[in-house]
């Protein structure tokens, strides 16, 4: 049953990619592996109608994806593996101790870190003297609107992994990329307590969605 659109749809996968594919044909794919007899189609559409969108229905309580009809608890998991999934994936491709020696490297990879993460989060990526990674630490998980951070934290985070300076990074989920000025004092907050023992801040990045904003870049990091 439907072994035709199966294998019609694998095969343009096959040969041009994902890109021109339609969201619930996105779906439609990725259901195949865990939904073998059952038309995937109607099913797509059910949750695209439900979420909203491709990274909405990624995103969902796994619980709540599972109590769609037709989905169950295999489809649920696999659905939900997509966005920490792609977030390892590109963790991957850095490898270990890139060098962040610009606020473009520095930001996209930050975006790295926050792939598929829909609250809020901080990071402290940790540097050594040539400004390759020794660590990026998640330091506070936050409610979908915010996240406090505390410099004490930070400071034990920095000093912990050895950082000769550090780069603050933090997403707006569903948000602006613009610092707020709860952002910009608690990032002044931070460089003094790291500068008081000799470590620097050396950028703060906000992400949202793909796209990030640089401190540095912007002049908003205090001398």
């Amino acid at each position: 049953m439907h072994e035709g659109h199966r294998k019609r749809l694998k095969e343009r996968f096959l040969k041009e990619g994902l890109d021109s594919f339609e969201q619930h044909q996105v779906l439609e794919l990725l259901l195949f592996f865990s939904i073998p007899r059952r038309d995937t189609n109607e099913i797509a559409h059910t949750l695209l109608n439900k979420y909203g969108s491709l990274s909405g229905v990624f995103e969902a309580d796994p619980k709540d994806l599972a109590a769609t009809p037709g989905i169950g608890e295999n489809s649920a998991m696999l659905l939900s593996l997509i966005p920490q999934l792609s977030r390892r994936y590109f963790n991957d491709k850095w490898r270990d101790k890139p060098e962040l020696n610009s606020s473009t490297k520095a930001g996209q990879y930050a975006v790295s870190l926050f792939s598929g993460r829909h609250y809020e989060v901080f990071y402290v990526i940790c540097l050594d003297a040539q400004n390759r990674v020794n660590y990026a630490q998640l330091v506070h998980e936050g409610t979908i609107n915010e996240a406090p951070v505390y410099p004490r934290v930070i400071v034990e985070t920095a000093l912990r992994h050895k950082a000769n300076s550090v780069i603050l990074a933090h997403n707006h989920p569903g948000g602006t990329l613009n610092p707020s000025k709860a952002d910009i004092e608690a990032t002044n907050r931070i460089r003094i307590a790291l500068e008081a023992i000799s470590i620097k801040v050396i950028d703060h990045i906000i992400v949202c969605g793909g796209q990030y904003v640089s401190f540095a870049e912007r002049g908003l990091l205090s001398s």
